[in-house]
């Protein structure tokens, strides 16, 4: 039954909103919608604030996620930029302090990995990170756009110029080759066995090979080893033969690239709502690789809309890379704002193309087939989630007449009492979305009280966070109660629809129970595709869970080890791990060996051989 006060209150809060909106300007600038609670809901850019504004109150909207987003919204406040650059800008600078929840935000957006040369003389180390000059000073190469390639390039590098790839504290503490340098991938410049100069040309051929110039290092080998046979040193000529012949085969491998170019290639296809945009990293004419994102946009916009506001997020939220190029499938409605845009943040020119010839169309072409490809894919598992959805709506008319469209799911794991974690997993109408996702240490509780527990893990959550459409509690009534307590003290009760997920008969899968607190329990047949969407969540909160105590566990358990031993600080505890690379590897490890760590005498290698084996 509908209450009506909350009615009254919903008419107040149309005409208030609708009053505030006759008053914004016809002018370019930001607009940040907010919940209940002063929240930031979402922020968006507009060319004429009053306009766009407006456009979400029209009664043609019928995407879930706008009207979700729209029921929500308590109050709107504009900021006037001079131009429509500066509230594109301003827009991704509100958008990544805030990480609003009904923004275009990628559901991977991890940094891009590159191979870096550090600065360490006179031995620099080849490794890989994500994130352009995140980690230390040095020479970056890339972006990968995945980490299988990457780790390729890394393992080429490692086998045909054999550069360290050891960490500092490690390089530092070797007192003997270690398993790379027997297996020919280090020429162990720890222990002296290569001179600096030696090491030095390895490392400008990495250089010159990761930015292309292979032709260069092929006619150096070459005169290497016909000087090293001149001179009889047949062992040296062996190793730049051996050299020779892995850059011929990945000569023949990258015969196809022999363009020069360096640009990302972005393409996007949309079908039965459902969007894919494909990006593909071309850098020293080498197509790198690509990747496929799902953005959550509004599939009836117009694509090339939904294209514009992915390359802002992409480029604003994801890479910190920008190539002088940016070739695209689609012309873009703002593509003069957004490049001015791409090139003042980041302080390099850029020219967005749409239409091209020759190698760059051909580009294009291999990213608009894989953005095709990965859209016919993923569209099965998009229409069953969408079928998923729709069935759950249906199922809970009963109880609530509200959209369905943010599911947060809470789960409770520990072992004994010891190391308990609560999760929290988020999905909606696109599927899981892990950035979202939430671990929560619990403290001050008494062990094994699960009640306990979650009640304060919901405490942190929605004391700083917006109640999603459904909240599911992994637990029979008595979770249930306790869930409606915590909300009824934070008096957020009636903003979300509270759902307990009891185990059925003999704990078995398919045989849930849902109990509500106004309504009698659901039993779904174990066909329902409802129930399928609710043991989806439920299980991969109870994954999320249990994945993150075990790492705490294990963490506690393998520091308290060291830390029963008397007269071992942390330093040393910190010395020790490293050494040997983790506490598996130190239980392995004899007395001798341990009297190798530097600070650790005889007397304490005694010792803590005694402690870990006996």
């Amino acid at each position: 039954m509908v209450n009506k006060s909350t009615t009254i209150a919903a008419d107040d809060k149309q005409a208030r909103l609708k009053h505030l909106i006759k008053r914004m300007p016809n002018l370019p600038g930001v607009y940040k919608m907010l919940g209940k609670n002063g929240d930031i809901l979402y922020v968006g850019k507009a060319k004429s604030l009053k306009n766009r504004v407006n456009s979400y109150f029209a009664k043609t909207i019928d995407h879930p996620k706008t009207r979700a987003l729209v029921s929500r919204i308590h109050n709107i406040e504009t900021i006037i930029t001079r131009s429509e650059t500066e509230a594109l800008l301003l827009e991704q600078n509100l958008i990544k302090e805030h990480r609003p929840p009904y923004n275009v935000l990628l559901r991977d957006d991890k940094s891009y990995l590159y191979v870096f040369i550090s600065a360490d003389q006179p031995y620099p180390r080849l490794a890989y990170g994500r994130g352009k000059a995140k980690h230390q000073k040095g020479k970056f190469f890339g972006p990968f756009p995945s980490a299988h390639a990457a780790k390729e390039t890394l393992t080429l590098m490692q086998k045909m110029f054999q550069m360290r790839q050891c960490t500092n504290t490690f390089f530092r503490q070797r007192k003997r080759p270690c398993l790379e340098y027997q297996i020919k991938r280090c020429r162990a410049p720890c222990v002296g066995l290569v001179s600096p100069e030696e090491y030095a040309e390895d490392v400008q051929n990495t250089i010159r090979f990761l930015k292309g110039d292979s032709s260069d290092i092929h006619s150096a080998l070459i005169d290497k080893m016909e000087d090293a046979a001149e001179e009889l040193e047949f062992e040296k000529a062996a190793f730049y033969r051996d050299q020779l012949s892995m850059l011929r085969e990945v000569q023949s491998r990258q015969a196809v690239y022999t363009v020069k170019g360096e640009a990302d290639v972005i393409s996007i296809a949309s079908q039965a709502g459902m969007t894919c945009v494909n990006v593909l990293t071309v850098r020293g004419g080498r197509v790198l690789g690509g990747k496929n994102y799902f953005p959550d946009v509004d599939s009836s916009e117009p694509i090339n809309s939904n294209l514009s506001a992915f390359i802002t997020s992409f480029y604003f939220q994801v890479t910190d890379d920008l190539p002088p190029e940016i070739i695209i499938s689609h012309e873009l409605p703002d593509q003069q704002a957004l490049q001015e845009a791409l090139s003042t943040h980041f302080e390099s020119r850029t020219v967005i193309k749409t239409n091209v010839r020759e190698h760059r169309a051909e580009w294009l072409d291999l990213a608009k087939l894989n953005a095709h490809n990965a859209l016919k894919t993923k569209l099965g598992d998009y229409l069953e989630l969408h079928a998923r959805f729709g069935a759950l709506k249906e199922v809970l008319q009963p109880v609530t007449e509200a959209n369905i469209d943010r599911i947060e799911c809470f789960d409770i794991s520990h072992t004994m009492g010891e190391a308990t974690i609560a999760s929290c997993v988020v999905f909606d109408q696109g599927g899981a979305r892990k950035r979202d996702y939430r671990q929560y240490a619990i403290h001050g509780v008494q062990d094994g009280d699960d009640y306990a527990a979650m009640a304060q893990a919901l405490t942190r959550r929605y004391k700083k966070h917006p109640l999603p459409d459904i909240l599911l509690i992994d637990g029979g009534k008595g979770q249930l109660n306790m869930a409606k307590n915590v909300l009824t003290e934070l008096g957020i009760l009636n903003d979300t629809l509270l759902i307990g997920v009891a185990k059925g008969e003999g704990r078995k899968a398919g045989l849930e129970v849902l109990h509500f607190i106004d309504h009698e329990p659901l039993d779904l047949p174990m066909d329902s595709k409802a129930l399928h969407l609710i043991m989806n969540i439920r299980d991969e909160a109870h994954r999320f869970a249990i994945t993150a105590h075990r790492k705490k566990r294990d963490k506690r358990r393998s520091s308290s080890v060291l830390e029963a031993i008397p007269g071992l600080g942390e330093k040393r505890r910190r010395d020790l791990l490293n050494h040997f690379g983790g506490l598996q590897q130190l239980l392995g490890a004899s007395q001798q060996e341990l009297e190798g760590v530097n600070g650790i005498g005889k007397v304490m290698a005694n010792t803590i051989y005694k402690v870990l084996h006996e």
